[in-house]
């Protein structure tokens, strides 16, 4: 895995200026500092910074908090004298190189004795000597190889999750009895005369009841749960007529081998169990890389660098920060609490608490806020406020953070419950009075076989599947549903309401336009070397734009942090950044980001930054407009209201400076009108509006990295796609309304055999597997029909 290439800046090896020594060489671009090493013969580099100037040292500073013996012992899975095993999340895999390098930990540090990699997971599982190897040791040598682990606030507080595997035992237990019960049926379905299947008949009787026992008990015992918490409630959900089934089907076959009455139908009941229980597991699909319930402590530092009263520093986990604590926070550090600057020049990002995409910068004695990311070197702050009390962890004391969706949500096939559990009572007493009066006989029989034949396994099935297959078609798409209830809340909404920056704009693009004097030849060249020795998110991307030139060798270079770039060639100099740096006194301020630029005290003019906004939008606006009542609700100022009215529908509401708790708000009243809301955000600031919303979904740059608390997560690529979402999940809706009807055809043919005392378990063993079958063949080939919306 040679690479020639840097790793940030993407120049050249021969071309950008890189130099060599035995250990270590630089990229003169942008300063990013290596490390040469081999793994048998095969020539690697570690990684030994993240930020320009940074130092091996400064690597290691960074994760001072390891020292604290209290949170390492929270991260460890397992803890010995000898042995330490611990699971760490790397968002950098992504191929299998990755892997070898990650499992071949121990060729770096012999204190490593084996690395076991989770590709789908992105986890390295790594186990170690600790007096050898400590884990803040570990976790440096990771990142100085360029993969480094996420470790947050989340995986100290919230422990190992626990895996819920039952559903999978219950499957196999209903599977294995159902195969097996079918093949000692075979003989009964035919009425083989063979003299020594005749003789042990009794015993395939008794092995069926045997292999059914475990079903019932075990496999079904869900939906009598279910059912009795139903009726509890007073609600008569679809599990009620599967229960009251199970329970018919077990009993009756029960009675018939003990009294000799036939061989029973447990054919139909275990095959009833494993094909529900395969409805609810098809259902089940989930994303184990994802995660659909983050707040701030997903993405928090665990520990905090404090500063004590002699002026030392110690590392301590941010739950034990008080009040009037002095704290460190270095470059591109998290700010985890309300606090005042006491030291140093901060320029702080704000946008996953405000949903403001500028930076501002704060003086000595001013007040900062949990959640804001320092971008301009150290800093010393003195703490106000506890974890728990600053102002963005207050977001989530909102009760709309305790509130269970789908408690207050009905799905479809709940909803007809009702109606068909009394329908199926009903026909069931009025068949048995009849009988009862014109042949008792045949009372219990038919009473009896109407529940067995009505059971609504097919209508219990056709939601699982219909939206099971969607779940997988959606995955595939790149939309990620946190369950199937989502797309049918989907469906329903009426309201759509987007955050701006992040979401209708992206972050890895802008626009930039230039306004002033044009530059000559040597200016561009000057310019472009300048911004060459930048990382600052705005050179890069001015860097970017800029026609190839000629690089020259800068006689002096000093980037001033939060200001701009100044840089000498010969008898040229320049300076690149904000006006006051450049000497520029502005009369009035600007909505948008600016880059200014003089040349030997010349003012020359600026580069002036636009959001850039995602592919397809103005189409995607077009389409939803017909349909939904479209608004824009952004943190920002209103710097580009009027580049948004032309390029959206009309009729779409745009609203700015909303605050998180006025998004949520905006939500709620509209909510109370009658509206359903489908609210898209990308930051934190928007997890509250997220979660009050109906249907909330996160879009993400990256998937595997940071998002809010949401029912989905779209990976930004699919934005244009949104529309065509919502219509399959609408169609998804009215094919599993065709499937009810095709399941009440089965029911009518089956009932006809039931009601008159016709039903025998070769009838029942034939309507009940089919009925599923086809439901199951139905949904699926119709769901895979719709998704050509996608293609």
């Amino acid at each position: 895995m040679e690479h020639k290439t840097c790793f940030h800046c993407g120049l050249d090896a021969a071309s950008s200026g890189i130099y060599y020594d035995d250990k270590t060489f630089c990229c003169n671009g942008c300063k990013t500092v290596y490390e040469i090493f081999s793994i048998n013969d095969l020539t690697c580099y570690y990684d030994l910074q993240q930020a320009p100037g940074a130092t091996p040292k400064d690597i290691e500073g960074k994760y001072n908090f390891l020292d604290n013996a209290k949170i390492v012992d929270q991260l460890l899975e397992f803890k010995d004298n000898d042995v330490q095993i611990i699971t760490l999340y790397i968002p950098h895999i992504h191929c299998s190189s990755c892997i070898w390098i990650l499992e071949n930990l121990n060729k770096l540090n012999p204190a490593v004795s084996s690395s076991m990699v989770v590709f789908g997971k992105k986890t390295v599982r790594v186990t170690y000597t600790p007096q050898q190897l400590s884990l803040k040791n570990l976790v440096t040598l990771l990142s100085s190889i360029g993969y480094e682990p996420y470790i947050s606030l989340e995986d100290y507080s919230v422990g190992k999750k626990h895996v819920d595997r039952s559903l999978i035992y219950k499957l196999g237990v209903a599977g294995f009895a159902f195969g097996n019960v079918m093949f000692l049926s075979f003989p009964e379905y035919f009425q083989v005369g063979e003299f020594w299947l005749e003789q042990y008949k009794h015993l395939f009787r008794w092995l069926m009841f045997a292999y059914s026992v475990p079903v019932v008990v075990y496999a079904a015992q869900g939906y009598f749960v279910s059912a009795f918490k139903g009726l509890r409630s007073k609600i008569l959900n679809i599990d009620v007529p599967i229960a009251l089934g199970v329970i018919v089907l077990f009993v009756r076959s029960s009675l018939d081998i003990i009294f000799d009455m036939g061989s029973g139908f447990f054919d139909s009941l275990t095959g009833l169990i494993f094909f529900l229980l395969l409805g609810k597991f098809f259902q089940q699909k989930t994303y184990s890389f994802l995660s659909f319930e983050r707040d701030y402590k997903s993405y928090f530092p665990i520990g905090i660098t404090k500063i004590t009263n002699d002026n030392t520093e110690e590392s301590i986990q941010v739950y034990d920060i008080r009040k009037g604590d002095r704290l460190l926070i270095r470059n591109e550090e998290l700010i985890p609490v309300d606090c005042i600057l006491i030291k140093g020049n901060a320029r702080v990002d704000y946008s996953f608490v405000t949903g403001e995409s500028r930076t501002v910068s704060k003086q000595s004695g001013d007040k900062l806020f949990a959640g804001g990311k320092q971008l301009d070197g150290s800093i010393e702050v003195d703490v106000l406020k506890s974890v728990e009390q600053s102002y963005l962890t207050q977001l989530w004391s909102n009760d709309v953070f305790k509130k269970d969706k789908a408690l207050s949500f009905t799905d479809i096939t709940n909803r007809i419950s009702k109606s068909f559990t009394i329908s199926i009572l009903s026909i069931a007493l009025i068949a048995t009075s009849f009988w009862l009066l014109t042949d008792s006989s045949k009372a219990l029989n038919v009473f009896t076989s109407v529940l067995i034949i009505a059971c609504p396994c097919a209508i219990a099935l056709a939601a699982p599947f219909t939206f099971g297959n969607v779940l997988r078609i959606f995955g595939k798409k790149k939309f990620y549903l946190k369950n199937a209830s989502v797309i049918e809340q989907l469906a329903k909404i009426n309201t759509i309401i987007f955050d701006k920056t992040g979401t209708i704009t992206t972050n890895k693009e802008t626009a930039i336009h230039y306004e002033g004097q044009q530059l000559n030849d040597k200016e561009e060249t000057l310019l472009k070397s300048t911004l060459r020795g930048s990382n600052h998110p705005l050179s890069r991307s001015l860097y970017s734009i800029l026609k190839a030139n000629d690089i020259v060798s800068l006689d002096y270079f000093e980037e001033h942090l939060g200001k701009g770039i100044e840089a000498k060639h010969k008898n040229h100099n320049i300076k690149i950044g904000s006006a006051p740096f450049v000497g520029l006194n502005l009369d009035v301020t600007t909505l948008n980001t600016s880059v200014h630029i003089t040349t030997n005290n010349n003012y020359k003019g600026k580069f002036t930054f636009y959001n850039k906004y995602r592919t397809g939008l103005s189409k995607l606006f077009n389409k939803l407009k017909k349909d939904y009542d479209l608004v824009i609700l952004s943190g920002d100022n209103a710097g580009e209201k009027d580049n948004l009215t032309k390029l959206l529908p009309a009729k779409t509401k745009l609203l700015f400076k909303q605050k998180p708790e006025d998004k949520l708000e905006y939500i709620k009243y509209h909510q109370s009108e009658g509206a359903k809301v489908l609210m898209i955000g990308d930051g934190l600031n928007d997890a509250g509006a997220l979660a009050q919303s109906d249907v909330g979904i996160a879009i993400s740059e990256n998937v595997n990295v940071f998002s809010p608390a949401c029912d989905a997560i779209l990976d930004a690529s699919k934005f244009k796609h949104l529309y065509e979402y919502i219509s399959i999940s609408k169609s998804a809706i009215k094919i599993i309304k065709w499937s009810f009807v095709l399941s009440f055809i089965y029911n009518v043919i089956g009932l006809s055999f039931a009601v008159t005392g016709q039903l025998s378990p070769i009838i029942a063993a034939i309507l009940m597997p089919l009925s599923s079958i086809s439901i199951v063949v139905f949904t699926t080939v119709a769901t895979n029909f719709v998704n050509r919306r996608l293609r």
